[in-house]
């Protein structure tokens, strides 16, 4: 019986016109005009992210129904006195647990143009990251309100507790298992003047607005004589705790 075999090189020599072929392919394939920021896949994958974020909503919405109600039947069997009661609701309410009313503002940050130039004489066409809303441009207002004495904030509709973290990635924001695309807002409860002061005094709010100024991002300061913040409804995961008082 003759048995036929093919040699090592000339398997080797195969191997490398199927991966030339396959390169050849895909390169006349993208040469056809596909589109790689509307790739499909890339479409799809967005289009998960925002199910996802959907899907977290309405399961942070049931789990703050359903806490609601263990409180409630807790509270009701606890043997706990009116006293102690009350001692609890103000603790929650500076854990931002509960719903806050009072006076204060927003603040709103948006993208500038895609197409936008520089606005002062002098200063060079702009870089796409100096048209998008950074991580530290939202911790800057963020932080800057606390410092001026916000007595709790929100993040678009997020209330933010102590453990909450603003994170962006790429141009959007990831905020306790949401996603959110510009234009952001923060509101604070708080006296108004004082947190006008705060963002006013803040260094990188300052370097912020060099960039409203010189390209175009958006900016917007509205004062609230009432506002409602929501209580906080997602889980809360903490690694660790000391008592208060």
């Amino acid at each position: 019986m003759t048995r036929s075999f093919i040699r090592p090189a000339r398997l080797a020599a195969i191997g490398v016109f199927a991966l030339a072929g396959l390169i050849f392919w895909v390169s006349f394939n993208t040469a056809q005009g596909t589109n790689l920021r509307s790739d499909s896949s890339m479409l799809r994958l967005t289009d998960l992210i925002q199910e996802r974020s959907r899907q977290n909503a309405e399961l942070d919405s049931q789990a703050a129904s359903l806490r609601r109600q263990v409180d409630h039947l807790a509270r009701r069997d606890d043997g706990s006195t009116k006293g102690q009661d009350r001692r609890l609701d103000a603790l929650e309410e500076r854990a931002g647990m509960e719903k806050l009313k009072g006076e204060g503002l927003s603040v709103t940050l948006d993208d500038a143009p895609t197409n936008a130039t520089a606005k002062v004489p002098g200063l060079p066409d702009p870089e796409p990251n100096d048209l998008v809303i950074h991580q530290q441009d939202l911790q800057a207002v963020v932080n800057a309100l606390w410092r001026g004495g916000a007595k709790g904030i929100k993040v678009m509709d997020q209330r933010l507790i102590s453990t909450s973290a603003v994170r962006c990635v790429g141009n959007t924001l990831i905020l306790q298992g949401r996603v959110y695309s510009p234009p952001y807002t923060i509101s604070a409860v708080g006296d108004r003047d004082a947190l006008q002061a705060a963002l006013h005094n803040a260094p990188a709010i300052q370097n912020y607005l060099e960039y409203v100024d010189a390209y175009g991002l958006g900016w917007k300061v509205e004062e609230h004589k009432a506002m409602t913040l929501p209580g906080y409804s997602g889980t809360v995961d903490l690694r660790q705790a000391k008592p208060v008082g």
